[in-house]
């Protein structure tokens, strides 16, 4: 819960008045619609009434005639607050205000005009719905009060994402779900989706990461207007992705100057102390106070705009800063003082050499505890601008840029000692173009053109030559040391150097046709997508016990020889079509169609290298008599949508939904960036050789190779929903809704190792002798990606909300579901015990959560008088959920239990 006091250091107001102009904007953000009857005092409906809708803030104004059947659509309007005006011959002209358009939302606001008895307009308060009744997909809003005001630990709108029904909190052995210090978590799981399957959209334009499918970067929260997740049969507009798709609104300026600067402050002197940062610690059988681990992070920044030229141009900029200073508490076992004496005692070079980065334990006999320095420094800046261009056109132009900096504790890195974190630095941008025209009151165009890029760097601390430790694995130059596993007990080492450039160009387009009871959208997106990678790794052992590293007897050896780079490309074309048929005054119809065509990726210097398990060879894809591409193209992914919305009262209190759609996933390039990994471009080799080393663990297994590969098959994944569920508005602020909810997910990827042993021996002991690259050469463990994956979800969501009114709102929702998969993340590492028997390893998913309760709320505290009385108020998250057994890490047949 947090206590808090709004406070704005400035405000210029204006007053703000437009002419009537036929314009709708998107603002660079994701749009909104109004839609309505007009009836006569006995019921009856009034065709060709003038419909005016108004937004001064902005500076929108936009009018048309309602239909034969007395219905007006009026799409592609930004978010914000309107005014809608009707008149007609002899009834008396009828004005509704304060009508909240929500992002990715149709607000509906019908009319029943008197018989007119004066010229005068009769105003009344606008009553949109709480419940939706023209729309069949299942989503949330976030409005701006909660946006702005609810509690955010980091000030991270992702974390927005956990109010709404059917999204869960991640588990433990998320990837993107696990928050990273200071920049939160990167994507979501929700309605059974896998975490990297979640569209982002910033004004329209794609912003995930290309390789690792997470949102690029988190535009500060100040500058978030408000955003909608569509976790459930969403419309044929959207594609990409079959997880939920996230519409980011950001704030753009308007005629009335506003600003504000802020800081927020978290210091550990007012947290508890962490498990693994006791009191006190020993030093030669003496107890020396431990100090309590640093934490101070600051937040600040400022926000504001208006109007450059009334109703013309508008400007907004934001600028936000955040410095934290984290001391991280990392417990670990260490050697005992026995063992140290018995390692100083050994003759093994490489193990006696290793002991200055073991420490000494201080506390109890084989424990270390410490607390590294884990410093973040993030600044991001954006800017959005808009013009009013002439009657019919408006243009916005929205920019972002972070600079970020972190150094990772050592345990980032599955490392346990100090000075074995590293560090990254980052660059990540965004550019939006939005075009609007009003071609007429009933078609509407809207063009989109962006790009978002992201630049990274990450660098080990320990930069080793493993030859000056006597370690032979491969390496002869200063990349840092193998990262060491003594099962059990600890982790040391290094990380691997890496880099990456992500550049995704996206151009879209929508033609908006209201035309009679029907709705039509036709559009597309064209998304080109490269990624530059380099990775340098001075590989692994793995001992199964402190006496077997004590001995110098590993269990397990993997590397990978050589810097691999690659220059990786590819297409994506989305187009669909979609019809929005008011059947009748009580029921909309919505059917669409998309395809997608997600070209199979490229790279720039050919040096991908496929496994054949046919022919038993090594390819170099593109060569002559190998395969022209890592896989089959997918050119068949046609995505059907189709879903009603009935009101059976007709009030607009009630609605029956219900919908079935199908949506494919994009792979990204996580899926064949390894394939550089290959000889002859890389030399992949692994051992569990009995007598391995460290003194001649490369040895011993570069005689042998783990190739890495796609299956020739490969199919995008797609996954089919469908939902039903009732609605209900009870009086004019509160709502309930129970749902079902449910998902089939098939060839979901997946990764098998080819070499697995059967019976003691291996399907594959060597390539072939015709194999093009390295004939002959003996096989170890061949990891292939695959689309054999399979997943299923069932949910009852319930949801009751509150819209703000007396000073209070709040949002409640509660979900109990059952998600069961093969496995529960792209590109997750061989997770399938038998890889001859995948169905053997079906359960529980890692996220699977079977009762989830979370509420927010906002209450105005009704305190008047000056500054210091007024604006206070209280706001409060709280969610409790009930994960599977062992918090999702349970499969096979526990999923019975």
């Amino acid at each position: 819960m947090s206590f808090r006091s709004s406070f704005r250091p400035f405000s210029l107001p204006g007053a703000a008045s437009v002419g009537l102009i036929l314009t709708a904007f998107a603002f660079g953000q994701s749009t909104g619609a109004i839609q309505g009857t007009v009836t006569d005092a006995s019921g009856a409906t009034v065709p060709n009434a003038i419909v005016t809708i108004k937004d001064p803030a902005h500076g929108v104004a936009r009018e048309l005639v309602t239909d034969s059947a007395g219905i007006y659509y009026v799409p592609s309007l930004p978010v914000g607050t309107y005014s809608v005006e009707v008149k007609a011959p002899g009834l008396t002209p009828t004005e509704a205000k304060g009508l909240i358009v929500e992002v990715g939302s149709t607000m509906k606001q019908d009319f029943a005009l008197a018989v007119a008895s004066s010229t005068q307009v009769v105003e009344v308060l606008a009553s949109a719905a709480l419940v939706d009744t023209n729309t069949a997909s299942l989503g949330s809003v976030v409005n701006e009060r909660a946006v702005q005001e609810i509690p955010l630990n980091g000030r991270h709108f992702v974390d927005l994402a956990q109010l709404t029904t059917g999204t869960v909190t991640g588990p433990a052995v998320g990837n993107l779900t696990v928050p990273l210090r200071g920049q939160g978590t990167f994507s979501f799981n929700s309605a059974g989706g896998r975490e990297d399957t979640v569209n982002f959209m910033v004004n329209g334009i794609n912003m995930n990461d290309s390789n690792n499918q997470q949102v690029t970067f988190q535009p500060t929260i100040n500058t978030v207007d408000e955003f909608k997740i569509d976790n459930s049969t969403f419309s044929a507009e959207y594609g990409r992705n079959s997880g939920s798709i996230v519409n980011v609104a950001t704030r753009p300026g308007v005629n009335a100057w506003h600003g504000e600067a802020y800081e927020f402050m978290r210091n550990n002197d007012l947290d508890a102390r962490n498990f693994g940062n006791p009191t006190n610690t020993t030093s030669a059988g003496a107890l020396i106070p431990n100090p309590q681990a640093q934490f101070i992070r600051n937040q600040f920044g400022g926000d504001g705009g208006g109007a450059i030229k009334k109703d013309k141009m508008f400007m907004y900029l934001s600028y936000e800063g955040l410095r934290q200073r984290q001391a991280v508490p990392s417990p670990t076992t260490t050697l005992t003082t026995a063992q140290f004496a018995q390692a100083q005692a050994s003759s093994d070079a490489a193990v006696k050499a290793l002991l200055p980065l073991i420490p000494a334990p201080n506390s109890g006999s084989n424990q270390y505890t410490f607390s590294p320095s884990s410093p973040v420094n993030i600044s991001q800046g954006t800017a959005n601008y808009s013009q009013i261009l002439n009657q019919a056109n408006r243009l916005n132009v929205y920019y972002a840029i972070q600079q970020d900096f972190r150094h990772e504790p050592p345990s980032t890195d599955a490392n346990s000692f100090p000075n074995e974190g590293d560090q990254r630095g980052g660059r990540r941008q965004l550019i939006s173009i939005n075009e609007t025209w009003v071609i007429s009151p009933t078609l509407v165009n809207e063009a989109r053109l962006g790009a978002n890029r992201i630049h990274i760097v990450f660098n080990p601390d320990l930069l080793a030559n493993p030859v000056s430790y006597g370690i032979n694995d491969g390496v002869t130059i200063p990349i840092g040391l193998p990262q060491i596993t003594v099962s059990g007990a600890f982790t040391f080492g290094s990380s691997a150097i890496s880099a990456r450039a992500d550049l995704t160009d996206v151009l879209s387009d929508t033609l908006s046709w209201t035309h009679g009871s029907h709705t039509i959208k036709i559009g597309g997106e064209e998304r080109r997508e490269n990624s530059n990678n380099i990775t340098t790794s001075p590989g692994s052992f793995t001992f199964p016990s402190i006496t077997a590293f004590l001995a110098d007897q590993a269990s397990a050896f993997s590397t990978t020889t050589s810097n691999r780079s690659n220059r990786s490309y590819q297409n994506a074309l989305g187009l669909f079509l979609m019809d929005t048929w008011k059947a009748e005054r009580r029921l909309t119809i919505t059917l669409g169609l998309r395809y997608e065509w997600n070209s199979t990726p490229t790279e720039g210097g050919g040096r991908y290298v496929v496994f054949d398990p046919t022919t038993v060879t090594l390819q170099n894809v593109g060569a002559a008599g190998a395969p022209s591409e890592i896989y089959n193209q997918s050119a068949l992914n046609f995505e059907p949508r189709a879903g009603f919305a009935y009101d059976p009262f007709g009030t607009g209190k009630t609605v029956v939904r219900g919908a079935f759609a199908i949506m494919v996933d994009q792979p990204g390039f996580g899926l064949v960036t390894n394939l550089v990994n290959n000889p002859p471009y890389a030399v992949p080799l692994s051992s569990t050789t009995a007598g391995l080393s460290l003194l001649d663990a490369y040895t011993l297994a570069k005689g042998s190779v783990s190739p890495i590969s796609v299956a020739h098959n490969y199919k995008n994944a797609y996954v089919s929903q469908w939902n039903f569920g009732v609605e209900h508005q009870f009086g004019q602020e509160f709502m309930m809704a129970a749902r079902y909810v449910g998902s089939k997910g098939t060839d979901l990827n997946i990764e098998r190792n080819y070499n697995q042993f059967v019976n003691g021996v291996r399907p594959y002991a060597a390539l072939s002798a015709s194999s093009p690259i390295d004939p002959g050469v003996p096989l170890s463990n061949i990891t292939v990606y695959e689309s054999d994956g399979n997943s299923s979800y069932n949910a009852l969501w319930l949801t009751a909300q509150k819209r703000f009114a007396k000073g209070f709102q709040f949002n409640a929702a509660y979900t109990w579901s059952k998600s069961i998969d093969d496995n529960s993340r792209n590109f997750q590492g061989v997770v399938i015990q038998d890889s001859n028997n995948i169905r053997g390893d079906r359960g529980l998913s890692d996220f699977d959560t079977r009762n989830r309760f979370v509420i927010n709320g906002i209450y105005e505290l009704p305190f008047r008088g000056n500054r210091l009385k007024e604006g206070w108020q209280l706001s409060l998250i709280e969610t409790t959920q009930l994960a599977s057994v062992l918090g999702g890490s349970c499969r096979k047949s526990c999923w019975m239990a």
